[in-house]
């Protein structure tokens, strides 16, 4: 293995025409500056993940992307797209929450973001169809959600986020609600639907473990104002799709610098 993980300051040149630039942001809450000159870029086919203390803007930088929120100050691209109002239904975003709408099938709740882009009901159908083996929810497309458990809903919600074919995918704490040993099974599930995407994915957590298991590049974020303090390269040896990788040594060595960069704040591990 290498002596040390690769840690170093963000450096926004290593990637020349990225799928999603977000650069100099800046952002306030009434009186309080939330972000000041936070810059990521994510590359076609890269995984991102932030994470950070609580409070320190790690959300807010994904409500940015998708056009929810407006900066004060800086540039935001995804997939071509600047224009904020552009970008609202044009990158996809799952949350903590699954927000399934509980009067609709999970066939229903699936499609739903095709059906906003005036799709028809028939193609959306053919399209959640040709999805759901791969999502493990072939066998649940007539099922209501509330007769669905946790996991199962969130694969749903990840579904109903893909199937418009986004190239710029957010994910927010989108495992974070469940127990571990269902986390960890959707985390390799996670890896494997993701494997053949070659979409530009930012993913927030509190989970250390999870950001070096899934991502390409972890991004440590500092707070008062939110910024970006330092860039982890992932690097291992084994494959993420290893059940032993989270033991290595590369992965232990990993998951301490990663908490030696966050310092005295609270995070999960």
């Amino acid at each position: 293995m290498n002596s040390a993980p690769q840690i170093n300051h963000l450096n926004l040149e290593t990637i020349n025409n990225p799928l999603l630039s977000f650069l100099g942001v800046g952002f306030d809450y009434e009186d309080a500056s939330i972000l000041e000159d936070v810059s990521l870029t994510v590359d076609r086919g890269e995984f991102v993940a932030l994470v950070g203390p609580s409070g320190c803007g790690k959300s807010t930088i994904l409500n940015l992307i998708s056009g929810v929120l407006e900066a004060r100050s800086g540039s935001i691209t995804a997939s071509g797209l600047s224009n904020r109002a552009d970008r609202l239904g044009n990158v996809s975003y799952m949350q903590q929450k699954d927000l399934l709408l509980p009067w609709r099938s999970v066939a229903e709740n699936s499609r739903l973001g095709l059906e906003l882009r005036g799709v028809s009901n028939s193609e959306s159908s053919t399209a959640v169809e040709k999805l759901a083996e791969s999502f493990g929810i072939a066998d649940e497309l007539d099922s209501m959600p509330w007769q669905l458990s946790g996991g199962m809903r969130q694969r749903v919600a990840l579904l109903r986020a893909v199937l418009p074919d986004n190239p710029v995918l957010l994910l927010d704490e989108p495992f974070g609600a469940l127990d571990a040993i269902t986390r960890s099974s959707l985390q390799q599930w996670l890896l494997n639907v993701l494997d053949t995407s070659n979409k530009a994915v930012v993913l927030v957590t509190h989970d250390v473990d999870e950001a070096i298991l899934l991502a390409d590049r972890v991004l440590v974020m500092s707070s008062n104002p939110g910024q970006i303090s330092a860039e982890v390269k992932i690097d291992l040896d084994a494959s993420p799709h290893d059940a032993s990788v989270s033991t290595s040594s590369e992965f232990i060595e990993l998951k301490k610098h990663i908490l030696d960069l966050l310092g005295n704040h609270e995070v999960t591990q």
